[in-house]
């Protein structure tokens, strides 16, 4: 099985950072913008976490009068988030969603949207956020996961590889699985294209 670690996986989203928002604006005009804006219509005007802020393409999904603090691994990431943050109610914080700086039970909400394609450790990653989140809280995903289809299953795992040295992210996880060994149970599974690409919702379990 192919591995990437924290400081590989940084140093791969810094050097993309500046084209990371051309080389995905077909994609987001097409497909991710509507998804985006369908899994934000399930948070509500409070405070919640977003993980994997990245260049900040949710912000303008985030409910209005909502507090939101994002975090990232990529300080390049965060510097184009910062240009895209007019309002005073979004907290941006560069840290490593496998050591969040937060105190058990602290949110209602974490939200992650493309991002545990990309964390190392991904179970790690959702411990972590399963200890900050509220007991009654909600995780809520965006992501896209080895398809169910074995012969789609079999080119993924083929080619993943590639987008692992080139990008830093994987085509071949099983985040429903992962996010259940991190002791989440799914509420809601919503598949969006195929059995690639879903939305979650998910509890403490």
């Amino acid at each position: 099985m192919m591995e990437t670690t924290t400081s590989i996986t940084r140093n791969k989203y810094n050097r993309n950072s500046g084209l990371y928002d051309l080389f995905e604006f077909p994609a987001e005009i097409l497909l991710y913008g509507r998804w985006r804006k369908q899994l934000f219509s399930n948070i509500g005007n409070q405070k919640f976490l977003e993980v994997g802020v990245g260049t900040g393409k949710n912000f303008n999904y985030h409910p209005a009068g909502s507090m939101a603090i994002g975090v990232d691994l990529s300080e390049g990431m965060l510097r184009k988030a910062k240009l895209k943050s007019k309002q005073k109610t979004k907290i941006l914080i560069q840290t490593d969603i496998q050591h969040l700086p937060f105190a058990d039970a602290t949110f209602d909400q974490v939200v992650a949207t493309f991002v545990f394609c990309s964390v190392p450790d991904p179970v790690v990653g959702l411990r972590e956020i399963r200890r900050i989140l509220k007991p009654d809280g909600k995780l809520y995903l965006l992501e896209h996961v080895l398809p169910e289809n074995k012969i789609l299953a079999k080119l993924f795992n083929a080619f993943n590889f590639i987008t692992v040295k080139r990008g830093g992210f994987f085509i071949n996880r099983r985040t429903a699985e992962n996010v259940k060994a991190a002791g989440f149970r799914i509420v809601k599974e919503n598949n969006l294209l195929s059995t690639v690409f879903k939305s979650f919702i998910f509890e403490p379990g």
